[in-house]
């Protein structure tokens, strides 16, 4: 092994990208928007390495699925942190439902007064929540089985597999992530019931953040598998003895937690700016752009294990993140308002608004379609992208009303859920044997949890 391929000095190597990041930072020098959006994003793609091989040491020592649910819970969250900021701003504000549906829309999307600012802060609560969402399976899910199978020529990736038929190369997936696929699944059915109550209460939050913390209570439970053979610096570090290894996952997790959550901010800020100045709507930038990079973590981290033939802890790190943003990111806005308001709230949106969660409820399903037999083919994972980046494309069309078009935004968001829900379920129906095998083996894995025998031994693999 040479000097320069040393485990330590490939850690090094990613600390020293954060570095300039973190001078700023430590001497609050004022870079400028460009500057800022470079420095940071650079520290951003050093923390994610950091990230990727404190997980995968990680599984060492506690369950894949519980070491992959942690990095997805850093990798997301300054996703977290942005709508946290927006929901707070809305419950300081006053922005009840009531409060809110005694203005026009003309003066919430204005902000003409203080309560009008927090009305349309709650709108931008939901719109880059929704997109966050929608951009993980809409460039995430389907980006990365692409890439995987691109990859898997050189990488020789033993989860793809080449098939007859046009684009019908697919990527397998482990039938371990049944649990985080059902819960996935219920947590989108309830999303669909979100927007008939007039904003995010409690009883969502319950529910989601019930179901979250259930998924975790399951997967902890969980026994220590033997796993894949890692190379480079994970086996390095798996190679320790305790209690250096533990501390080596901690540390790496703390520093590339606060390198993500520090810098994620500015970049994505940055990045809003520069479209901004460039006649690109705020509303357009904070529903995309801002989400966008906030997921970059996470897709990098993605594509670090999709380099080293481990595309199926890939895909379990993003259904992963899907699953804790559409519980624990949905769930906690209602708590943030509250918080902010000085008593219970519900966070209120508008019909623009309830059309952007029925869409990303409805790309779920469809997706969750898509996989719910263990797989997700080229071809699927195209159409997934194609149905995502034409209905933003189009939106954005009639934002900028850049041609006429026969449609609004608000109906051209319900024609797309229609297609989803529609085609979802299809291909829930086709593959109903699948979706039984699912859930079968979800089930059984909350039994074993809970010290009791399967019930199905026909899903055993």
């Amino acid at each position: 092994m040479s000097r320069l391929s040393h485990p330590l000095v490939q850690v090094a190597g990613a600390v020293l990208l954060t570095a300039g990041w973190v001078a700023a930072v430590l001497t609050g020098t004022d870079l400028g928007t460009v500057p800022t959006v470079a420095v940071s994003g650079v520290a951003v793609l050093g923390a994610s390495f950091l990230l990727a091989w404190g997980a995968e040491t990680a599984e060492k020592d506690v369950p894949r699925a519980f070491a992959i649910a942690v990095l997805a819970v850093l990798a997301v969250a300054p996703e977290y942190a942005v709508d946290a900021l927006y929901a707070w701003s809305a419950g300081s504000g006053g922005a009840t439902t009531a409060a809110c549906a005694e203005l026009s829309a003309a003066a919430i999307e204005a902000g003409e007064t203080q309560l009008a600012q927090a009305c349309h802060d709650a709108n931008l609560a939901v719109a880059n929540m929704t997109g966050a969402n929608r951009i993980l399976i809409g460039i995430g899910w389907a980006g990365i089985a692409v890439f995987t199978v691109y990859r898997a020529a050189k990488t020789r990736d033993p989860a793809v597999r080449n098939r007859d038929g046009w684009l019908a190369d697919a990527v397998t997936l482990d039938r371990g992530i049944a649990t985080e696929v059902a819960f996935l699944f219920l947590a989108t059915l309830w999303a669909f019931f979100v927007p008939l109550f007039g904003g995010i209460d409690a009883l969502d939050t319950a529910l989601l953040v019930g179901l979250y913390v259930t998924y975790i209570l399951i997967i902890i439970r969980g026994d220590v598998e033997a796993g894949e053979e890692h190379v480079g610096v994970p086996h390095y570090f798996q190679q320790w003895s305790l209690p250096w290894r533990p501390l080596a996952v901690l540390t790496l997790f703390a520093y590339s937690g606060a390198m993500i959550f520090s810098a994620v901010e500015p970049f994505a800020h940055g990045l809003e700016q520069i479209g901004i100045n460039n006649g690109i709507p705020e509303f357009f930038m904070i529903q995309w752009i801002a989400p966008l990079a906030s997921e970059s973590p996470e897709l990098i981290v993605v594509i670090v294990l999709v380099n080293k033939a481990r595309s199926t802890a890939g895909f379990n790190a993003l259904i992963s993140s899907k699953l804790n943003q559409w519980t624990l990111l949905i769930g906690t806005l209602s708590v943030v308002f509250s918080l902010a308001y000085g008593q219970y709230g519900v966070l209120p949106f508008d019909q623009k608004q309830a059309a952007e969660i029925w869409i990303t409820a409805a790309q779920s399903y469809f997706a969750l379609a898509a996989l719910v037999n263990f797989e997700i083919s080229v071809r699927e994972a195209l159409v997934i992208f194609l149905l995502f980046v034409s209905q933003v494309a189009l939106e954005f069309v009639i934002i900028r009303d850049l041609f006429a078009m026969p449609v609004s935004s608000y109906e051209l968001l319900l024609v797309y859920t229609a297609v989803y829900a529609v085609v979802g379920t299809a291909l829930f129906w086709v593959r109903r044997e699948a979706l039984k095998h699912m859930l079968g083996l979800a089930a059984d894995a909350g039994r074993t949890a809970l010290g009791r025998e399967p019930v199905h031994p026909e899903f055993a693999d």
